[in-house]
């Protein structure tokens, strides 16, 4: 049995309008009946399924860890990707949560290396004291550069993925990619043996991991609460 095995909502979508014989097997950040994967979580019907993981709904969570780390920052940025389908939804939920500990957001938007650079500069000069980076493909492949900017502006950044705080960023909280692809690995083993996507339902990874980098935390000044170590599944020396 033959399967397209994709790791992107778009290449999911491009593979599910290629073919609706071949079985699809996807693993995506967004929800996949939002965005036309699939009709249905648990029946997907047609020729695709595949994994869900939790990034999306991170964001206020990752807020609020933020806050516990540096306190003092009365302002807050938000780095965001404005060409990702879910960029619009992201800030309106991480607003929300703002307004509700009444925290101060500074959105900035980049899309490429040019405005990262530009975003690192207004965030210098409105002062903001910490910044949260949204999910998003782009910013994902953008670690060295993220964290070389955040190091050069003294900037406490709280990252979704483990590969920043690995790479000298100050800390992580978001899903466990390894569980994710373990699972799309299953699923896709399933279909090669002549499992019908139609019925597997939709994995959703819910597995998350705090890593944090104490090293980078002295060289900002900060010191990680107890609170925070206690809870991190990693802890960067």
């Amino acid at each position: 049995m033959t399967a397209i095995v994709t790791t992107s909502l778009a290449g999911g979508l491009a593979a599910k309008s290629a073919t609706s014989t071949i079985p699809v097997v996807f693993l995506t950040g967004v929800d996949p009946v939002q965005f036309g994967l699939v009709s249905s979580l648990n029946r997907p019907t047609g020729n695709v399924t595949g994994v869900a993981i939790l990034i999306d709904t991170l964001a206020p969570k990752q807020l609020q860890l933020l806050r516990e780390v540096v306190p003092t920052a009365t302002l807050i940025g938000l780095l965001v990707n404005p060409t990702n389908p879910n960029a619009e939804t992201n800030v309106r939920e991480v607003k929300s949560a703002a307004s509700a500990m009444h925290q101060q957001i500074l959105v900035v938007n980049a899309s490429n290396d040019a405005e990262l650079e530009t975003a690192f500069i207004a965030l210098v000069q409105q002062h903001a004291g910490a910044l949260l980076v949204m999910s998003d493909p782009f910013l994902q492949s953008r670690p060295e550069k993220i964290v070389t900017l955040a190091g050069r502006n003294a900037l406490p950044v709280m990252h979704q993925f483990r590969e920043f705080p690995a790479k000298g960023g100050l800390m992580s909280y978001g899903t466990d990619f390894a569980d994710g692809f373990r699972q799309l690995g299953i699923y896709t083993g399933k279909i090669i043996k002549g499992a019908k996507p139609a019925d597997l339902p939709i994995q959703q990874s819910v597995k998350v991991e705090l890593v944090v980098n104490v090293k980078t935390a002295k060289s900002l000044g900060i010191t990680f609460p107890e609170a925070i170590l206690q809870r991190a599944d990693e802890v960067i020396e």
